[in-house]
């Protein structure tokens, strides 16, 4: 299942400037969701992270990955409608530097969900190479 721009903002609340992902390449709702971001030199984060040496913040990242698991999540029929924020990062690793003109793949599988809690691990990637790593929690409401 693919998702659009406009799919993906029926299921999460985020929007501009928020909104990290744009597209979603693969949905299995409350398994996995595949999902890209195109990073682009207009962004207005990289005004000031860094002049002259434009990165993607990872805290961009791990919000881009959050954003990924919340689509698997929030597909499934008894979460349609609700918010789901972060519970908890563990285990966040940055391996490579995102920087304008790459695209990042995010995967999220969901590992387990009980009640309004989801646990799930993200890899983001560029060109096939690990950016970063992170095991999520989600609490859904």
């Amino acid at each position: 299942m693919v998702l659009d721009i406009t799919e993906i903002q029926k299921i999460i609340p985020h929007r501009y400037p928020m909104l990290l992902i744009d597209r979603v390449d693969e949905l299995e709702p409350g398994q996995r969701a595949v999902a890209v971001r195109n990073v682009t030199a207009h962004e207005q984060v990289f005004n000031g992270h860094f002049p002259g040496n434009p990165v993607l913040p990872g805290v961009l990242i791990v919000e881009a990955m959050a954003q990924t698991g919340a689509v698997a999540l929030l597909s499934m029929d008894e979460f349609k409608g609700k918010t789901a924020y972060f519970g908890g990062i563990k285990q966040a690793k940055f391996r490579k530097v995102v920087r304008p003109g790459d695209t990042l793949k995010i995967e999220v599988v969901l590992e387990k969900i009980r009640n309004n809690v989801g646990l799930g691990k993200a890899v983001a990637t560029v060109d096939g190479k690990k950016a970063c790593t992170a095991e999520l929690t989600f609490m859904i409401s």
